[in-house]
């Protein structure tokens, strides 16, 4: 049987010239998104879930990259991420899912727990 994985659609949001990141439980930071549900398409996932995790309407671009990613050990996830377009911050807020979400330049992004499938979308991004 060939191997299956879940699907998770995360999008590369800037702000200000800064690109959003969340906090997840691990510690790591990681671009808001998160799994399809059944039936549905990557591009309506992501505006559904930054649409949760954000509070904030965007416009999905252009896929930007896509990989395979163990969050944790020995469960692979697929993960396409996207460029966006925010049409409007002001209700710009964190859900529950993180711990914390922050607005970073891009000299900021070398300190950080980031990891290595979401730097290199970032860097594909333009950011």
């Amino acid at each position: 049987m060939a191997p299956q994985f879940p699907v998770s659609v995360k999008g590369v949001v800037q702000i200000d010239k800064r690109l959003v990141l969340l906090e997840n439980e691990r510690g790591e930071w990681e671009l808001p998104g998160g799994r399809l549900e059944l039936g549905e398409q990557p591009v309506d996932a992501l505006v559904r879930e930054i649409d949760e995790e954000l509070n904030i309407p965007v416009t999905i671009g252009s896929l930007i990259d896509a990989g395979i990613f163990e969050p944790i050990p020995g469960r692979p996830v697929l993960i396409l991420t996207y460029q966006t377009l925010v049409q409007d911050a002001a209700t710009l807020s964190v859900s529950e899912e993180h711990s914390a979400l922050g607005l970073f330049t891009k000299a900021e992004l070398k300190t950080l727990a980031l990891p290595d499938i979401y730097r290199r979308a970032v860097e594909k991004s333009g950011f």
